[in-house]
């Protein structure tokens, strides 16, 4: 099986610099992720924008998408995205009926000891592979249709709309 991933940014990448909490979005994690989890599918990455969730625009979705657009039919597609806009950004691709896209993230950025980075990554890998075509979220161990995804603030986590 072969894998696309797609990075824009988000808490997943961020690199704090000191106490004050002064961070920049950093180059993609999940390559080093994958390669120390040792994975046995081959995947290609694309790194397509280092921006924080919260400043994506419908420009920058529209990059996301014709991205998405230009890979081949068929194509297994994870999007690493910041959580605060994430699921606006999965509702904008709309039905994809030829490829499957599943969105994650993480809470904590990937370098914090207690991220959830690689458990979100995990079971994106799991639903990319498993998933119909379609446009999905895997956040908190729980896979989502697009439409059927909120981040609860409060409680800091993806829920059931």
């Amino acid at each position: 099986m072969h894998i696309y991933i797609v990075t824009t940014g988000g808490t997943i990448d961020k690199v704090y610099f000191d106490a004050k909490s002064s961070y920049h979005i950093g180059h993609p994690v999940i390559e080093r992720l994958l390669t120390e989890m040792d994975v046995s599918f081959t995947y290609e990455i694309h790194p397509l924008m280092r921006v924080d969730s919260l400043e994506m625009t419908d420009v920058h979705r529209a990059q996301l998408a014709e991205c998405i657009t230009a890979l081949p039919d068929g194509a297994r597609v994870i999007v690493t995205h910041g959580t605060d806009t994430m699921t606006t950004s999965a509702q904008y691709l709309g039905p994809v009926s030829s490829k499957t896209v599943v969105f994650t993230g993480a809470l904590q950025p990937a370098a914090f000891r207690d991220s959830d980075a690689i458990f979100n990554i995990g079971c994106a890998l799991g639903a990319v592979q498993m998933a119909d075509s379609g446009v999905f979220i895997a956040m908190n161990g729980r896979v989502f249709t697009a439409a059927g995804a909120t981040k609860n603030l409060s409680k800091n986590r993806f829920e059931d709309i």
